[in-house]
């Protein structure tokens, strides 16, 4: 018997491999002649394991999909948080964009804690801002 991590040579037959490299063990295949020559006890062998290998596709498949029922779950529910965050995002935008708009007198506190008052220039830059911020989350 020869170990190796190779493919056999294709002189050697395929009932000669007990198993391939890299391959899982698999139910020996049974051909309609051969079984006739062995009395036909290979039969059922064949039978249950196909069985066997049915019931496992089967809880495969099952986890399969209830894997990507999760995944769908959590990409529906990412998307809502998204969506979430938008719409506040917009109502923040058009609250400020009234307030700036308002013409009311607004300052703000700086980098050092001082308070400042916005003057023309610093308005007209976070109004640019916040319709910015309109014009990309309220759609």
């Amino acid at each position: 018997m020869v170990f190796s991590d190779r493919a056999p040579p294709t002189n050697i037959p395929d009932n000669a491999i007990v198993k391939r490299p890299g391959a899982t063990q698999l139910a020996p295949v049974v051909r309609p002649d051969e079984a006739a020559s062995s009395g036909g006890a290979a039969l059922p062998v064949a039978a249950s394991s196909a069985a066997k290998s049915a019931g496992i596709d089967k809880e495969l498949l099952e986890k399969k999909n209830k894997a990507d029922a999760e995944v769908a779950a959590k990409l529906k529910a990412e998307e809502q948080r998204v969506m979430a965050a938008k719409a506040e995002n917009c109502q923040r935008a058009k609250s400020s964009k009234a307030g700036l708009e308002s013409g009311v007198r607004l300052s703000r506190v700086n980098a050092q804690g001082e308070r400042e008052i916005l003057d023309d220039a610093a308005r007209a830059a976070e109004l640019k801002r916040a319709q910015a911020v309109i014009d990309s989350d309220c759609k």
